[in-house]
């Protein structure tokens, strides 16, 4: 599968934990079944409580954790949307056949999927897609400041004003 072109691009700082996670409330608002969400960055980027706000916006049930050590969790809707599938690839090594065994292709079209560590796994489930970047600021003494690149790549995100959505 080729790669898809980006068709929305946004950039921001975040910094603190609760702006993370108010970016994922914010987020959530463009979200539906069939969304597939990739988030890159290194241990300690956010990655998780970005999500925890996605699972917030989504009004699904139960706390939105690392899944690192079960791989993945299913949080169901509590308010007749589509149920919040996280998947914490870190330690899955191959593609998305060492992914078969969670379904995700299954999943993807009645949920929200995000993937966490998932670049190089999981592009092969659809050409639409949500990917998100987190990197520590240079120079930061409170370990707090990142710096967040989403792009919209796909049609699913043709006309899609994510700038204009993430304006601090």
């Amino acid at each position: 599968m080729e790669a898809a072109a980006p068709h929305s691009l946004a950039e921001l700082t975040v910094t603190s934990p609760e702006q993370m996670r108010e970016l994922g409330l914010r987020l959530a608002s463009l979200l539906r079944a069939g969304d597939l969400v990739m988030l890159n960055g290194e241990l300690g980027a956010g990655k998780t409580t970005l999500t925890r706000g996605l699972g917030e916006g989504l009004g699904v049930r139960g706390a939105v954790t690392s899944p690192t050590f079960v791989i993945a969790r299913v949080h169901p809707s509590l308010v007749d949307g589509p149920p919040l599938v996280h998947v914490d690839a870190y330690r899955l090594g191959g593609g998305l056949d060492e992914m078969e065994d969670l379904d995700l292709d299954v999943s993807l079209p009645e949920s929200v999927v995000v993937v966490e560590w998932g670049e190089g796994k999981v592009e092969e489930l659809t050409e639409d897609r949500l990917w998100i970047g987190i990197e520590r600021a240079v120079g930061d003494t409170t370990d707090e400041v990142r710096h967040v690149s989403v792009r919209g790549l796909g049609a699913r995100w043709d006309g899609v004003d994510l700038p204009g959505l993430l304006r601090v």
